[in-house]
């Protein structure tokens, strides 16, 4: 994790608001994970993947199931898989209850993908304990819930039906 810089860049911080300082602090946080993923031998794995990740984690699903639960088309959840599956993080199986179906379902490297971001956000959090203080990271985690709540994001989020905006 990068240090904290003093001085003239710590000053400019001020002049964040809320939405730009969450942003920004979102994409450090996520930019570092990425890195140590990627140290653990996942460097194909991209920030984007997550979106797809979030739905399979809980098992094989239908394309249509992920396209609806990504709320994006047939076409663009089918290219998503395709990526992923040449990646070696997922594959087409058939689906045991109609064989014209194919479900997608994380494989070995999906899951250890996966548990390496876990790994990682898991040893971020405890560095930043340490450094800011267990107190304050509990504070910080608590305003941006609240956040995603005044917002109406935590039902999007408790879905995990959350989309890179655009």
């Amino acid at each position: 994790m990068n240090q904290v810089r003093h001085g003239d860049d710590a000053d400019a911080l001020k002049g964040l608001d809320l939405s730009l300082a969450a942003l920004f602090a979102g994409l450090a946080l996520a930019e570092e994970v990425q890195r140590r993923i990627a140290a653990e031998g996942f460097a194909d794995a991209r920030f984007g993947h997550g979106f797809v990740f979030q739905h399979v984690v809980g098992g094989p699903l239908p394309i249509g199931d992920l396209a609806r639960a990504m709320d994006v088309t047939q076409q663009r959840a089918s290219k998503a898989t395709a990526e992923l599956e040449a990646l070696g993080y997922l594959r087409r199986e058939p689906d045991p209850e109609d064989a014209r179906l194919r479900r997608i379902s994380l494989t070995e490297r999906g899951r250890g993908a996966i548990d390496a971001a876990r790994r990682a956000r898991a040893a971020l959090l405890g560095e930043l304990q340490d450094r800011l203080g267990p107190d304050r990271v509990a504070a910080a985690e608590e305003l941006l819930r609240d956040v995603l709540r005044e917002t109406g994001t935590d039902a999007a989020v408790s879905a995990r039906r959350v989309r890179l905006p655009g």
